[in-house]
């Protein structure tokens, strides 16, 4: 049987979030008018930025604009723009989750992509760096190839259970010698299923779930990486409360 590495990629490999590049990108090139990111967007990512609100807030903002600035466009029309996010952006990522993905390949691992951003992105970014499969959210065409604003999700956990079994019959794969590499509480059951399970940069929610899971207190790895250091810490890591910050 073979042994894999299951990457999510934004926020695990990639710094950031490619559907984010890719809304920004069809902003610059005045494909979506750029008023909609004053009107509906701008003030949730500046209380993001400011660590006040949450990033699940902007993100939720940003993907309803997302799904209707694609709408009724041809897919073909926006290949320019979805090549120009990898080329500038798809070097822009953790060096430890780099260095990983190259680790597994000599060892002769099977690596996939399983990620929530579109998979016309995810799939530039598998090509990139070379790995064996992937799977995105797709956003669904029409016969004439124009997006319909129809998604199937691979955001969440029960999506990415789907994808990895799939995976594992189509390559033999034996999940209890596997690895999983996620960030956020959609990786968790991904995580849960491996043999090896890392987090990196964990969300709060992932980590609390990590924590309260007997098997991952025991089997998970998390990984921090800030600035020029990575740090490799314990499941059982001590969080520390926003009250505690006033003490």
């Amino acid at each position: 049987m073979n042994i894999a590495a299951f990457l999510d990629i934004d926020g695990t490999l990639y710094r950031n979030s490619l559907m984010i590049e890719h809304f920004k990108k069809l902003v610059k090139y005045e494909v979506v008018d750029p008023g909609l990111w004053h009107t509906s967007v701008k003030d949730a990512f500046v209380e993001w930025r400011k660590r006040v609100g949450e990033y699940e807030d902007y993100m939720l903002e940003l993907v309803d604009i997302y799904y209707e600035a694609l709408k009724g466009r041809r897919a073909a029309d926006l290949e320019f723009i979805s090549n120009q996010v990898i080329t500038l952006n798809g070097d822009i990522v953790y060096k430890y989750t780099r260095n990983r993905i190259l680790w597994h390949q000599q060892q002769g691992h099977k690596v996939f992509f399983i990620s929530g951003s579109p998979s016309f992105l995810v799939g530039k970014m598998a090509q990139k760096y070379q790995i064996d499969g992937f799977r995105g959210t797709d956003y669904l065409v029409d016969e004439e190839g124009r997006f319909t604003g129809e998604v199937v999700p691979m955001w969440d956990s029960v999506s990415k259970n789907k994808a990895i079994d799939a995976f594992v019959k189509e390559y033999d794969i034996d999940l209890t010698q596997s690895y999983a590499y996620g960030d956020t509480n959609g990786d968790l059951s991904m995580l849960t299923l491996v043999g090896h399970p890392i987090a990196i940069n964990p969300a709060k929610e992932l980590l609390l779930n990590i924590k309260h899971s007997p098997k991952l207190k025991e089997t998970a790895t998390i990984i921090i990486e800030r600035k020029d250091v990575i740090y490799k810490l314990d499941a059982d890591v001590e969080i520390i409360s926003e009250s505690d910050l006033f003490l």
